[in-house]
């Protein structure tokens, strides 16, 4: 019998390229977002580098920031120095006393970004040894005083800062399409009278709030930045650095998703108004991870406090003690158990303990960073010729019938009337303001004789 010799033969379908066809759809959609989120960060690093020029470049002296080598300071953080100063010319240097104070601290591994507010009347020392509010280390001494002033007082390591005028914030804030921020009856109210004076300021308008129900309100830029400069709702300073740090987490909650255009857009009004001594190259290597930082936690420095009228300072908050407080910051940041605060920093505590016992009589001068505004000292004061004074203190307060030459020293509180002298000032009005329902009127100044009344659309711009 004879054997079949016919061979089976197999057919071989056609060998398919590995490639993109054959990728699952998650696969596919992976490299898609990836390779946009690359090109993103290519076109946000170009876009940073042909504006550098519009950035205030300012060089610090390392040498002079007083970083302690006392301490052992952690690694893997990058700490900055940022500062939100009230500058009505755009001037980011000194003479500016700056109302935001912050200690940003990243953590290199996990992306997190957390704030620590530095209370801008926090009684801390200065470059000169003296004591005073800690915003007068940035008027006296820029940027590179004021870095000094947080390395010297809380044992920090910062050599970089960031300077930016509020100006800038509206610019960012309308930029993002507004924020969503919850308001109470009385926020709604101080909102709106800071607004007259960040929209005359910026050039920027709004619509002003009627504050007859409470709730989470849609606002512009000059309306949330009025909003982060409100003090005096109850909490005071404490309160009005809480909500810059709510704004900043807004802000930084909708940078996570903003388009190249609004980048370009932001920067465009932006970088004129911002003074840093980031370099180019770090500012790139920063834009690039942009999407995976996260803002953290955020706290109030000195959280243990006590405030109190002291001779030659004013109004000030004063750590109980500074040590503790220290402590507390560096165990927020970076949880570190086996720091114990420096022997400079245990100095500066027995200077500032020596420094509170100077209290300020009732009657006292003003100093020179206060002018007459919706809140008084009590009892009445006499300022000095020429100088440009704010007040500060606790609601209901009122001063008396001082008067000054150059300058109107009366000024009162919601409800009260009060009238004052000027003589030889440069406003023909008498220049005060109530914060709601009072009157002023003044004589003198370059154009003979004034009066003026003003009720509730002004409050102290400090």
């Amino acid at each position: 019998m004879a054997r079949n010799t016919k061979r089976k033969v197999r057919h071989r379908g056609r060998r398919r390229k590995k490639g993109f066809a054959t990728w699952s759809i998650g696969k596919k959609i992976g490299a898609i977002l990836g390779g946009t989120f690359l090109s993103v960060a290519i076109i946000g690093t170009v876009i940073i580098a042909s504006k550098m020029n519009k950035l205030e470049k300012v060089s610090l002296d390392t040498d002079k920031l007083n970083i302690s080598d006392e301490v052992q300071h952690e690694e893997g953080y990058t700490n900055v120095a940022l500062f939100g100063l009230d500058s009505r010319e755009n001037d980011l240097g000194k003479g500016n006393r700056s109302d935001t104070i912050m200690i940003a601290s990243l953590n290199n591994d996990t992306k997190e970004v957390k704030l620590v507010s530095i209370y801008r009347d926090t009684l801390l020392k200065l470059d000169d040894d003296s004591y005073n509010k800690a915003n007068a280390a940035y008027s006296f001494g820029g940027p590179e005083g004021a870095v000094s002033l947080i390395n010297r007082n809380l044992d920090m390591n910062i050599e970089k800062y960031v300077t930016v005028n509020f100006n800038a914030l509206v610019d960012v804030i309308d930029a993002i399409g507004g924020l969503d921020l919850e308001l109470t009856h009385d926020e709604v109210v101080h909102m709106n009278n800071y607004c007259v004076e960040t929209s005359k300021v910026t050039g920027k308008s709004y619509e002003k709030i009627e504050p007859e129900v409470e709730g989470t309100y849609h606002l512009n830029g000059v309306q949330a930045v009025s909003y982060s400069r409100i003090r005096y709702t109850a909490g005071g300073d404490f309160k009005r650095a809480e909500r810059q740090r709510l704004v900043l987490q807004k802000i930084a909650d909708k940078a996570q998703n903003m388009s190249v255009g609004t980048v370009n857009k932001i920067i465009d009004s932006v970088f004129p108004q911002i003074s840093t001594n980031f370099t180019l190259a770090e500012m790139i290597g920063y834009a690039k991870n942009l999407t995976k930082y996260k803002l953290g936690d955020s706290i109030g420095f000195p959280s243990e406090n006590t405030t109190d009228m002291l001779n030659e300072v004013g109004s000030v908050v004063i750590p109980n003690t500074l040590s503790s407080n220290v402590l507390e910051v560096h165990q927020f940041l970076f949880g570190n158990d086996e720091y114990t605060v420096s022997s400079t920093v245990q100095e500066i505590e027995n200077g500032i303990t020596e420094k509170a016992a100077d209290k300020a009589k009732s009657g006292t001068k003003l100093e020179d960073d206060e002018t007459p505004g919706t809140k008084g000292y009590s009892n009445s004061a006499t300022s000095e010729s020429g100088t440009t004074r704010k007040s500060s203190g606790s609601t209901g307060n009122s001063y008396g019938s001082g008067t000054s030459n150059g300058n109107v020293s009366n000024n009162y509180s919601s409800g009260a009337s009060a009238t004052g002298n000027t003589t030889g000032g440069t406003s023909g009005s008498g220049g005060t303001t109530s914060e709601t329902g009072g009157t002023a009127s003044g004589a003198g100044g370059i154009s003979g004789s004034g009066s003026g009344t003003t009720s509730g659309t002004t409050e102290d711009t400090e």
